[in-house]
């Protein structure tokens, strides 16, 4: 048995925001109340002027398992995010090989699934498109039937139009979400930058922001043509923000997620920190960035998600054009969020829980249940007003420009299934 003595409960699933205590027993949230008899708990967790919150829920990370664990693995990723209070994450597709069968997919979940292994739930994609190449579709309904919890070829755009609408109609039928990581190849110069003055200053074509808005503009009417759920993968233009508002007008099932680096950096960051702030799709300007938090405040964007994308040091210390692109963000996103977001003004303490935790649970039907007697004991307790410095990091990565960065919000604790999984 575990107590939590005088947390403030932020919890968006039940509407709560108070000071309590809670007693977990076995798996799950026995009682929460005042002043409860935490006298036959094991431990005690003093938790006055933390925050208690559901677990977070990330839908996009990268654990690169199998095929690149010098990179990152399932347990050096699932240890990371414990460290960030996620007890939920969502892999991609994109390992090697491929996950685009059943047998693949249930290999990969026999590792994570249930936190037998990982102490949290790492739940698995499959690809839309056999080997990511935008060809022929995978068995889909196969695929679903093994536990698959959604559809992606994230870090590959489906560039045929029909292949696209026919796995849109078939995830649909499913009820499962397809993620679409949105670049068309065409506006892209050089990758991992934007098109503007950062990239004519490092002497690089870079990536126009026509080149997600423009596959963004199709698949929203795609999707508003077939019913089917679609998320908006790590959105960084403006005008996509604004196209996915207006789908949503209109009656599309359109999902958006944001990542924390960006609604905090600008494509000013690749100048300060090069690679670190090398990514796909880049960081854009200023006025991109305002309107993603704009976006996240009225909430056309859903989900905040990392993309947690390991990659060595070796390979990130290559020049800028050869290096390969993205940064890791389960260890960051939650102080990130706390400092740029509650801090900023932008969301309240419960709406960043909200886009963290009930709003990906809710899109993967995850049925979150929040914080109540008999929901489930997946918590994080993290200090709001305290500051840290994230590095050293769990990740098996350093690749990240938030290293040395003082923010607020550290995790304290994070428990899984009644179990403590991290401690500070």
């Amino acid at each position: 048995m575990i107590g939590i003595r005088n947390g403030h409960i932020v919890d968006p699933v039940t509407g709560r925001d108070e000071i309590a205590d809670i007693i977990i027993e076995g798996n799950t949230i026995r009682q929460l109340g005042q002043d409860l008899d935490l006298s036959q708990a094991d431990r005690v967790i003093e938790a006055s002027g933390w925050i208690t919150a559901p677990g977070l829920v990330d839908t996009h990370v990268h654990f690169r398992d199998p095929g690149f664990p010098w990179k990152e693995d399932i347990f050096t990723g699932a240890a990371a995010a414990k460290k960030g209070g996620f007890t939920t994450v969502i892999c991609m597709a994109n390992t090697s090989p491929t996950i685009d069968t059943p047998e693949r997919l249930q290999a990969n979940l026999a590792r994570g699934e249930r936190g037998e292994q990982t102490g949290i739930h790492v739940l698995q994609t499959a690809a839309v498109s056999v080997g990511l190449r935008g060809e022929t579709l995978t068995d889909m309904e196969a695929l679903a039937a093994a536990g698959a919890a959604g559809f992606t070829d994230d870090g590959i755009p489906l560039m045929d139009e029909g292949l696209l609408r026919e796995a849109m109609e078939r995830a649909a039928a499913l009820d499962l979400p397809i993620s679409l990581h949105e670049e068309d190849p065409a506006f892209i110069a050089s990758p991992g930058v934007n098109q503007g003055a950062a990239s004519r200053q490092l002497g690089l074509g870079g990536a126009s922001a026509l080149a997600e808005d423009a596959l963004v503009a199709r698949d929203c009417m795609i999707a508003l043509a077939t019913g089917a759920r679609v998320v908006i993968q790590h959105i960084s233009s403006g005008n996509s923000v604004k196209m996915v508002r207006a789908a949503k007008a209109m009656g599309a099932h359109v999902y958006a997620e944001a990542t924390p680096h960006h609604f905090t950096l600008t494509e000013e960051a690749v100048l300060r920190y090069g690679t670190l702030a090398r990514m796909n799709p880049p960081l854009r300007t200023e006025a991109d960035r305002q309107e993603i938090l704009r976006g996240l405040q009225d909430g056309t964007i859903d989900v905040i998600a990392t993309d947690h994308a390991p990659h060595s040091a070796k390979e990130k210390a290559r020049p800028f054009a050869e290096a390969p692109s993205g940064i890791t963000g389960l260890e960051t996103s939650l102080a990130l969020g706390v400092t740029v977001l509650v801090r900023g003004g932008i969301l309240t303490m419960s709406e960043l829980i909200d886009r963290m935790s009930r709003r990906p649970a809710e899109l993967y039907h995850l049925h979150p249940q929040g914080i109540a007697p008999g929901a489930p004991a997946d918590l994080v307790l993290f200090a709001p007003d305290e500051t840290f410095h994230p590095a050293p990091f769990a990740s098996r990565a350093t690749n990240s420009p938030f290293a040395d960065w003082e923010l607020y919000g550290p995790v304290k604790f994070t428990l899984c299934g009644g179990k403590i999984v991290y401690e500070a």
